[in-house]
């Protein structure tokens, strides 16, 4: 039974090398951004078997998940151990769920946390470790801001992962110094936004835009803050605006019910209409995340906010490297986009942001760095799908 065995593993090692092919790949992406871009990578490997855990995008490309997404969408500190039971229960089930399947390649995309965690327990059983004698690799998409916050991070990436795709080539040094394989692959967005959506430099329609994030810890600390906004507006002669509220799989439920108490009621869209909304939008109030960079890219006037538990907003503070959070203020060196954050977040300062960009000058100088950005998101050899794709196949 054992010489069987041994066989059977010398026999499947003697075929990938042969073929030099990619059968099953592992995907697990954590939240929606990820899952987006899950589905295109998927759509690049038409003839590669996806196996994991991933959103309503990964599943129309043909993804049974493993269990909900929405399992994973959880940040900060206080809001993990609140999670801690649930968490480890996924972990196991994932890990349980790789041995099983027995991929070539486990792609985790964004969601750090849980895929360290994953990873490091994989490793510990014998199972994980047969599979890793067999060639199996870990590769990782979306690179940890290092050189916003605790850059010994980029050390432990190199033990856990064999390769590595960030979104700019300033992030590659910073892990190829460790020895990880780290590849520059522009930003993920960029492929479906830039170019594609230009939202006119005056707009008949007044829309504002309301992202309260796609994290239902950060949506409910948003959605008060937001009603408040939309109301004080109200009060304040912004009767003639139109509010929209672009919703996630992961809390649309919650925030139909919020928004059912609100005086003045926002529109609801699905997130898959949202750059329609994006390319209508007057102003643009959001939680800090990927939506900031999708709206840069669109050179809409928007604003950025971020309420987290008060423990987790200090310990950040303590490390924070950067003056700013959204990208495009740190792409450009300078603060494009206005960010009010933890006790900053309220909605008077909001109120304030907006009034300011209703003034012609103000607006189009905003618009002008935006559309200033426009070479820092994209690389000229290829789309990041495709060359995330062609780096699993040659893993």
């Amino acid at each position: 039974m054992i010489l069987l065995k041994i066989v059977q593993s010398v026999e499947l090692v003697h075929l990938k090398m042969q073929n030099n092919n990619i059968n099953t790949v592992f995907i697990i992406a954590g939240e929606v951004s990820g899952d987006v871009l899950g589905a295109r990578i998927m759509a690049q490997m038409p003839d590669v078997k996806f196996v994991g855990i991933g959103g309503q995008n990964m599943q129309s490309a043909g993804l049974t998940s493993l269990f909900p997404m929405s399992d994973l969408a959880v940040m900060g500190a206080i809001e993990v151990i609140a999670h801690a039971k649930t968490l480890l229960a996924r972990i196991k089930q994932t890990v349980d769920a790789i041995i099983a399947c027995r991929p070539d390649v486990v792609l985790t995309i964004d969601s750090p946390g849980f895929a360290k965690s994953v990873i490091k327990e994989l490793k510990k059983t014998p199972a994980g470790q047969e599979l890793i004698r067999d060639g199996l690799k870990f590769h990782h998409v979306v690179a940890p801001q290092v050189w916003a916050w605790r850059p010994k991070r980029a050390k432990k990436y190199a033990k856990l992962f064999d390769k590595l795709y960030a979104f700019f080539d300033f992030e590659v040094p910073y892990f190829t110094k460790y020895g990880l394989d780290t590849v520059a692959v522009g930003h993920p967005i960029s492929d479906n936004v830039l170019g594609r959506y230009k939202a006119p430099k005056t707009q008949k329609e007044k829309i504002i835009t309301l992202v309260p994030g796609s994290r239902m810890s950060e949506v409910k600390r948003l959605m008060p803050i937001f009603h408040d906004v939309v109301d004080m507006l109200h009060r304040n002669g912004y009767m003639g605006y139109d509010f929209v509220i672009p919703t996630v799989e992961t809390t649309v439920e919650y925030v139909k019910k919020e928004v059912a108490n609100w005086r003045v009621k926002p529109r609801l869209v699905d997130a898959d209409k949202r750059y329609e909304v994006y390319a209508k939008t007057y102003i643009a109030i959001v939680a800090s995340g990927t939506v900031s960079a999708e709206l840069a890219m669109l050179h809409i006037p928007t604003i950025v906010m971020y309420q987290m538990n008060p423990i987790t907003t200090w310990l950040v503070r303590q490390m924070i490297r950067v003056k700013w959070v959204s990208l495009v203020n740190i792409l450009l060196g300078r603060g494009v986009y206005p960010e009010f954050l933890g006790p900053d977040a309220t909605a008077e300062n909001v109120l304030n942001a907006v009034q300011q960009l209703t003034i012609p000058s103000v607006r189009q100088k905003m618009i002008a760095d935006l559309e200033s950005a426009d070479n820092l998101w994209r690389r000229p050899d290829g789309v990041p799908a495709a060359l995330i794709a062609d780096g699993i196949k040659n893993k």
